[in-house]
């Protein structure tokens, strides 16, 4: 089981008596949209994508699925070019064979800055010498120079079994980003009788292979049927990706040395099994190869819009972090608040708990000074994980017997944990916030290198987000937004309206939350000019059939001020939400 979806049971469960009672917003550009269902088939059935793109290049990507696969390696040729004909661009040939699982991968160099791209790929039939092409892709340069705009599709938490990703439908029905900026829980491990497998078994979407994966083969089948999605080909086939991993493209609540989700009784050795994961991912996702000197693991990059940004991307799991410290377990261990506050500061607070470690800090502050003093407008941050000063409200007053003893069957430190949140424990241990030694260093680095201004884009919770972010000190550091899931569970999994009451009251007792809406699924469209960024939260009705409603939930802009940035003009909230919003309640 899920740790955090336990803790999302156990919070939206039952809030009995909640002193606050949800206000929505209107809800504004909502339209009734009907999700593609046509699959590319034939040789290249898994579809064509491309990612990791540069001034000069970019990654393309495809996977050949042959009739008989023959014994050797196999020649494809590939194309770029502006035209969609594809008269004067550029060709090459590449090799695949079983030792990759059939993947192609194409590091396209000779490219020009800022400069949309048609793409595809090519095999030769060797008997007729009639050539078999792939899907036509489109794919975009990064731009160098002066640069007005730029847009993003900011998403995360795909789970096949947990319904259509009609998430990714939207954006394809959009049409135009810069980039899909995803960040993590790009497919989930669990085995098919686990997690979503109820609406998973009723929409018949489930998890290839049965079994959790442990090993290469494994982890290539729940690649190749992620990848057989209608919706996630078009939004790969639209636009460049930016990738970074989370937990689930390896284990559940996985650090460098383990994971929750893994026992090596039954699982054998983690490093072996990390070792499969990173393989079948560098196979099958558009990235690129590891810069000389690093490992797979060591995913962190930045990418450049000319003078408008920079976007870092983290890796904030297999390459430093240590184990989780779950506050439940420990709470038996002290009745009073001293005992809670001594815990946090000495067990959860205590020095050298890293999450990103020192090879990764020194390129986060290079790469945070050069983009300041280069002049560049905003320093975006890509992560994984929850970042903003988070803590669980009392829950005592709100949860009934029934609800405790429920939960109880599925989480056995619930009780505990209940008690324990008279003292507010971390909301989500596995994130920053069960690492506050790690944050605070972190926010010294980005500090060291004179910013206080990053706008960092966060995934995981499957919850919308509008995060304030302060140093321990009380120095704002930036602010946080954070998305919602492409299809993986939502709170209104178990309680329905329920979650929102408890967002309100998540809302209200901690001062870094300003907007919390833990029930819709959807993503982020990100709109980036010199003068301010808009945050559109665009949610949809249902994954459960094809046909959906998408409407943009909440909006935000953020401004520069003074030495920092800040949340300004906010749409689409109800009275009570933005009373929160404002600090007034």
């Amino acid at each position: 089981m899920d740790d955090k979806l336990n803790r999302r049971q156990l919070l939206t469960g039952g809030l009995a008596g909640s002193l606050l009672t949800s206000g929505c917003g209107g809800n504004y550009d909502r339209a009734t949209l009907t999700a593609i269902d046509n699959p590319t088939s034939g040789i290249f059935t898994h579809g064509v994508a491309s990612g990791d793109p540069m001034p000069d290049r970019v990654i393309l990507w495809t996977r050949l699925s042959l009739p008989t696969p023959p014994p050797g390696p196999v020649e494809l040729t590939w194309q770029i070019s502006t035209r969609d004909n594809f008269a004067g661009g550029r060709t090459g040939r590449t090799l695949t064979d079983a030792g990759r699982d059939w993947t192609v991968k194409v590091d396209a160099a000779g490219l020009t800055p800022g400069e949309n791209y048609f793409y595809r790929f090519g095999i030769k039939d060797i008997e007729s010498g009639e050539i078999t092409y792939s899907p036509i892709g489109r794919t975009k340069t990064l731009p160098t120079g002066s640069v007005r705009k730029a847009r993003f599709a900011v998403v995360s938490c795909a789970n096949w079994q947990w319904g259509y990703f009609n998430v990714y439908d939207k954006i394809a029905q959009d049409g135009w980003y810069d980039a899909v900026i995803h960040l993590g829980d790009y497919l989930y491990e669990q085995a098919a009788n686990e997690y979503g497998s109820a609406d998973g078994i009723s929409i018949g979407r489930v998890h290839e292979p049965a079994n959790e994966l442990v090993s290469l083969a494994d982890y290539r089948t729940r690649h190749r049927q992620y990848k057989t999605d209608s919706a996630l080909q078009a939004v790969h086939a639209m636009c460049p990706m930016i990738l970074l991993w989370d937990d689930h493209e390896t284990a559940n609540d996985s650090w460098k040395t383990g994971a929750l989700n893994h026992q090596v009784a039954t699982e054998g050795n983690w490093a072996d099994r990390k070792r499969a994961a990173l393989r079948a991912y560098y196979e099958w996702m558009p990235v690129r190869e590891p810069a000389m000197g690093r490992t797979r693991a060591e995913i962190y990059k930045s990418y450049d819009w000319g003078d408008l940004l920079s976007l870092l991307t983290l890796e904030t799991r297999l390459t430093a972090r240590v184990e989780q410290i779950l506050p439940e377990k420990h709470a038996r261990e002290f009745s009073n608040a001293e005992d809670a506050a001594a815990f946090k500061q000495h067990v959860i607070g205590a020095p050298d708990r890293p999450m990103i470690g020192e090879a990764q800090s020194a390129f986060v502050q290079g790469t945070m000074a050069q983009s300041k003093n280069s002049g560049q407008k905003w320093r975006l941050v890509a992560n994984q994980i929850l970042m903003a000063n988070l803590d669980t409200p009392d829950m005592t007053p709100h949860l009934d017997e029934a609800t405790i003893s429920r939960i109880e069957k599925v989480w056995a430190d619930v009780r505990p944990f209940v008690a324990m949140s008279k003292y507010r424990p971390p909301l989500y241990a596995d994130c920053w916030q069960g690492y506050p030694w790690a944050r605070e260093q972190f926010y010294k680095t980005v500090q060291d290198a004179g910013v206080n201004d990053m706008i960092v884009l966060t995934g995981d919770a499957h919850e919308f987000w509008a995060n304030d972010l302060y140093t321990k000190a009380g120095k704002k550091i930036g602010v946080e937004i954070g998305t919602s899931s492409v299809s993986a569970a939502t709170m209104t999994e178990y309680l329905g309206d329920g979650a929102k009451d408890f967002a309100m009251l998540v809302t209200k007792d901690n001062k870094e939350a300003r907007f919390y809406d833990p029930v819709h699924r959807g993503f982020i469209d990100l709109q980036v000019t010199s003068s301010k960024i808009t945050s559109d939260f665009v949610a949809i009705s249902t994954v459960l059939e094809r046909e959906y409603e998408s409407f943009t939930l909440a909006s935000f802009d953020i401004k520069r001020d003074k030495a920092s940035v800040k949340f300004s003009k906010s749409r689409g909230l109800g009275f009570k939400e933005y009373m929160l919003y404002k600090g007034w309640a």
